[in-house]
């Protein structure tokens, strides 16, 4: 009966090795394996940041000056290069064509460039707006901890108060000594009963 029990164990054993060797095992603690797709991969950051340098490329008056030169230059050359070597004769219907599939690139590349500007400045305004939230609860903190000093401060003997108090002291001494003249006379002998040590 033990020797059935740890050939059945055994074989369960085994069963679970096949099962493990056919599907493959699945850890959520490393990276999936990269699948073969049949499109090419791209990074859309590096996409995105060549859309940007050519958006502000195409901003500047250097692309404006190069354009206006090559046109110059293309306009030129098939209107007085000999015959033969004109590619494009006086209605420059190739020109135009150019012109177009340069313009058809150029808004999408620039309408990218913007969209990734706009989602700079809604993080970096998300994050002025946490940061402004955070000053203000810092200001109301403080403001409320200098009240409450101020109300402390307002309990703490100042030095005004002690040498006002003092002086209602002294004022009042001289009033008791004023009223009590009778008893001390002011040319007698003040010397005490207690004899110096």
């Amino acid at each position: 009966m033990g020797a059935e029990r740890a050939q059945e164990r055994e074989r369960e054993r085994e069963r679970e090795r096949e099962r493990e060797r056919t599907l493959p095992r699945i850890r959520l603690d490393l990276p999936r394996e990269r699948r073969s797709r049949l499109l090419p991969e791209y990074d859309p950051e590096a996409f995105g940041r060549l859309s940007e340098r050519i958006a502000r490329f195409l901003g500047t008056g250097r692309f404006l000056v190069w354009m206006t030169l090559t046109i110059v230059v293309w306009v030129l050359w098939n209107i007085f290069a000999p015959t033969p070597l004109r590619f494009d004769e006086y209605p420059f219907i190739f020109l135009t064509l150019v012109l177009s599939l340069q313009a058809s690139y150029a808004a999408p590349l620039i309408l990218l460039a913007q969209n990734r500007q706009d989602d700079r400045d809604r993080v970096n305004l998300e994050q002025d707006r946490k940061q402004n939230e955070r000053s203000i609860a810092d200001t109301e903190f403080l403001t409320r901890e200098i009240a409450g000093l101020r109300m402390g401060l307002g309990e703490v003997a100042t030095r005004d108060w002690i040498r006002s108090e003092l002086q209602d002291l002294i004022k009042e001494m001289e009033e008791r000594r004023d009223g009590h003249r009778d008893l001390f006379p002011p040319g007698g002998d003040h010397r005490s009963d207690v004899p110096d040590r």
